[in-house]
């Protein structure tokens, strides 16, 4: 019988990433840059909420923004008009970003005198949670319309973010929605998650939101 090795590839990645990516938290850290890897599945209001957000710490902080998709460059276009330092990552079909590839992009951004950046990551709610990006804090984005149950059908998403946004508030009353489960179900996966309920289309609680960035910005520059 011919010999042959078994190579446990998605394991080596996994721990050359994770590896690649602690090395980039502590540039950033070395730069006072802080690095927030945005999450959420297509649809979600992730361009919506990053315009809210912006208007509110715009006048406080230097922001910039790396979108990325696997083709096109909508949603980037959308930041550069609102007068946002921005740049677009192809993904080259792969629907993640690893340590490496956001730190291509954090140098073609040219975060010089930039206090924040936003990684706006793939519309997907599994392959971005397996991959650390190297990013301060993780956020996921999660609409009343996908329904209160997204934390126990996609665990992971829920178990790598610091920050949960529930987005789209103003048609809560179009949809069975539970509040009360949603919270339950999300701190089911991940006990000390913030959760912050949001609507980005009319600003209500965007300012809570606008205040958990600057307490974080803070702390990792303390």
């Amino acid at each position: 019988m011919n010999q042959f090795k078994v190579i446990e590839v998605k394991r080596s990645v996994f721990e050359n990433n994770d590896q690649d990516a602690e090395r980039l938290r502590k540039q950033l850290k070395k730069e006072k840059m802080f690095l927030l890897n945005l999450m959420s599945s297509p649809g979600s209001g992730k361009t919506t909420t990053l315009l809210a957000l912006i208007n509110k710490i715009k006048d406080e902080m230097k922001v910039g923004i790396m979108e990325a998709d696997i083709d096109s460059a909508v949603d980037a276009e959308i930041m550069a008009n609102a007068g946002v330092r921005t740049i677009q990552l192809h993904t080259g079909g792969m629907c993640h970003l690893d340590a490496d590839m956001t730190r291509q992009g954090l140098t073609q951004l040219e975060t010089q005198n930039l206090n924040i950046v936003v990684l706006e990551n793939v519309g997907n709610l599994v392959c971005p949670a397996e991959f650390d990006t190297g990013a301060v804090k993780n956020a996921t984005i999660l609409s009343i319309p996908e329904g209160h149950d997204k934390p126990l059908k996609y665990p992971l998403m829920y178990e790598v973010s610091d920050l949960l946004i529930i987005n789209k508030l103003d048609v809560l009353p179009y949809f069975n929605f539970d509040r009360e489960k949603v919270v339950k179900y999300a701190r089911k996966r991940n006990p000390d998650i913030d959760i912050i309920f949001i609507s980005a289309k009319t600003g209500e609680g965007v300012d809570e939101l606008a205040d958990w960035i600057r307490k974080n910005v803070s702390e990792w520059n303390a």
